[in-house]
């Protein structure tokens, strides 16, 4: 399975001058966790809760921009990364998420989230064919003894 099946394509990003307390009201108001902070069209890095201070960090937040406390740079993947590499990558790196990128663009975003929601529905493996007893490029003889 490849990142492009599970990842979010819905990404909420900000400036690097945005300020942290109005990024973090955007995370609030959205339910999510992580913004990706955009400059000059290129992914510049991520915005977790944790950055921000969580819950108790307004006074963290009030004199920053979220540039001031984004996580850079962001570990970026391709649609095409399989998810257990993506896994491994997070894990290895003790990160949240990482950021979908595909020739420069962003793309979407995975989650610890997204991935233990793929764990908790299960993938199914596709079926094989039915066997045949049949064995190929023989001929079919009639037979014409009765039995």
């Amino acid at each position: 399975m490849r990142l492009q099946d599970v990842m979010s394509t819905d990404v909420k990003t900000v400036g690097p001058d945005v300020p942290a307390e109005a990024a973090w009201t955007t995370m609030a108001g959205h339910g999510i966790h992580h913004l990706v902070v955009m400059k000059d069209g290129a992914v510049a890095g991520v915005l977790s809760d944790r950055d921000a201070g969580g819950r108790d960090g307004a006074e963290l937040r009030r004199h920053c921009a979220a540039g001031d406390l984004m996580s850079e740079p962001a570990i970026v993947a391709t649609p095409s990364t399989t998810v257990r590499k993506a896994a491994n990558l997070m894990r290895g790196r003790s990160i949240g998420c990482l950021v979908v990128v595909e020739k420069g663009r962003l793309r979407g975003i995975v989650t610890v989230s997204d991935l233990l929601g793929l764990i908790g529905r299960g993938t199914e493996r596709p079926q094989r064919p039915p066997l045949s007893h049949r064995v190929p490029h023989q001929k079919h003889r009639r037979t014409t003894a009765a039995w």
